[in-house]
């Protein structure tokens, strides 16, 4: 199948996933929250929505592989084999438990170590960011582009922070360093989200390590807006950087540099005694 038709399927299904987590956001009496992997938050309605998507996906393409959050998410890091969906039901499940409007369906198609099509999209504002790879990015069907900020002191640059505390060291030396510089820093909840905003312009650059279905969708629709895309802190050896999830950075041309001079930087500080 043609990767625009892969497309146009991935936003028909991201819409219908939409609709049933709005549906299940709506009926908090049946709304199951549990932890997974120490306090890391997942409602009754991602799984619902990865079962709808993954069975969705399994009847039109019944050879491909596929790569999710909750039902099948694999080694988040090892590069797909052959034609591949990567999918995150919700993404920015904790604000989505919390009756937050920032979180997302993703879904990322995959073939020949590349991603070729993603789409996310947030049911609860109606906002479907697309991409399809050469064929530019797109929000509610109107191209984007990302911002033209060159000036760091002047960026508004988004990140995130792990389930994890263990090591938050580096994490505060990281927003030290880029607040000192930037206008000022958003912690929104939803990766993928947040990429698609420095996509449109409502923000200048973003950082963090990430899963493989958090960014997928998501860096392939900020390469097509102009951003570009890479890791502050190198990939191991023979990795494939587009699926490759620690130390990401993305940015507008201009900024991009700059803040991986800024994050670079930051790594060689001496840690807080």
């Amino acid at each position: 199948m043609p990767y625009d038709d892969i497309l146009e399927f991935s936003k028909d299904l991201a819409r219908r996933a939409g609709q049933l987590i709005v549906a299940e956001r709506e009926s908090e009496a049946t709304l199951e929250h549990e932890f997974k992997a120490g306090d890391e938050l997942v409602t009754s309605a991602d799984i619902k929505a990865d079962q709808f998507i993954t069975a969705g996906i399994k009847a039109a393409f019944p050879g491909h592989q596929i790569i999710s959050e909750e039902l099948a998410p694999q080694d988040q890091f090892q590069e797909p084999a052959g034609p591949c969906w990567i999918i995150d039901p919700i993404d920015g499940t904790v604000n989505f438990a919390h009756g937050h409007r920032q979180s997302a369906v993703c879904i990322a198609f995959a073939d020949q170590g590349r991603v070729r099509s993603g789409v996310v999209y947030n049911p609860f504002t109606d906002e479907l960011f697309c991409a399809r790879q050469g064929g530019g990015a797109h929000l509610n069907g109107q191209r984007i582009q990302v911002s033209r900020e060159a000036q760091l002191r002047r960026a508004l640059i988004a990140t995130g922070f792990p389930y994890e505390k263990s090591a938050l060291e580096p994490l505060v030396r990281r927003v030290l360093a880029v607040l000192r510089h930037c206008a000022d820093i958003r912690r929104l909840g939803s990766a993928a989200l947040d990429i698609c905003w420095v996509a449109c312009g409502r923000l200048d650059g973003y950082y963090e390590s990430l899963s493989l279905w958090d960014f997928s969708a998501a860096q392939l629709i900020a390469r097509e807006a102009g951003a570009r895309f890479g890791h502050f802190l190198p990939p191991p050896e023979g990795a494939n950087p587009e699926f490759h999830g620690k130390h990401i950075l993305i940015a507008n041309p201009q900024l991009f540099p700059q803040l991986l001079s800024v994050l670079q930087a930051a790594e060689l500080e001496p840690p807080q005694t």
